[in-house]
């Protein structure tokens, strides 16, 4: 079996870091690099995309809102073509960052609030998706199974992959556990490794109120700003090889 590992990356800015993205890059196979709105700047972008081609981990554009102060997790009132315009700015920006470097953007994934907007939004998810599809058509977009995005991207012929949150809870219908609310962030290391390991051979997760339900993913993400989320990593990349999987970057299982 493939699967593939991946973090949200880069997201610090100037001399700030968010975590040890260095550490974090021997880890995963694919790394959403974010792109100077939310988090990140041009120096960072460059050294996540090196740091990438060193280790032979995928890159993807993972764009998020103007808001540095909420750390891309506030919504905010922009119209359709507005947003549209902000997705073009941060996935271009990454796309030549790394065609400098003989590195190819292979993936893209939401941040936060951007995704969340998109996602509620059908006709939004549609022109977002046709956008991406018009600049390349063979990226793989990172979706929850089932989601408008992922009907959107379809709609637009675009390859995608499903994502699992490792460290994150979901509830009885598939959905995130708002962030706030207990029992919404899953780092404890037992927890993270059954919940892991389940996924990995039965294809199925237990949800917060205990309900049984499936996981149609191919990737699973730990974010780097969970605490503990380099040791986070490192126990599911542990889980994924004891299960006798083989890791691949994104680009490498999106259909």
């Amino acid at each position: 079996m493939k699967i593939d590992l991946n973090s949200d990356m880069g997201e610090g800015f100037g001399p700030y870091r968010l975590c040890d993205d260095e550490a974090m890059m021997k880890i995963v196979s694919s790394a959403n690099i974010a792109c100077g709105f939310h988090g990140g700047d041009p120096d960072t972008m460059m050294r996540m995309v090196r740091l990438a081609k060193a280790n032979g981990v995928g890159i993807g554009a993972h764009p998020g809102l103007p808001d540095r102060l909420g750390f891309g997790r506030r919504e905010m009132p922009f119209q359709p073509d507005e947003l549209r315009q902000q997705m073009l700015y941060q996935l271009g920006a990454l796309m030549a960052i790394a065609r400098s470097e003989g590195m190819t953007v292979g993936h893209f994934s939401f941040h936060a609030a951007m995704g969340n907007m998109v996602e509620r939004d059908p006709s939004l998810a549609d022109l977002m998706m046709q956008t991406i599809f018009t600049v390349d058509p063979g990226l793989a977009i990172f979706v929850t199974a089932g989601s408008e995005i992922e009907k959107a991207a379809r709609r637009a012929r675009l390859k995608v992959l499903a994502l699992f949150l490792a460290d994150r809870a979901y509830d009885a219908h598939g959905k995130l556990v708002a962030r706030g609310l207990p029992g919404a962030l899953v780092k404890d290391e037992a927890s993270v490794r059954a919940r892991v390991r389940r996924f990995l051979i039965d294809g199925v997760l237990e949800a917060i109120d205990g309900s049984i339900i499936p996981m149609r993913a191919r990737s699973i993400l730990v974010h780097s700003d969970t605490p503990g989320s380099l040791e986070l990593a490192r126990i599911v990349r542990s889980e994924i090889e004891a299960a006798g999987a083989r890791l691949v970057p994104a680009a490498e299982l999106a259909s």
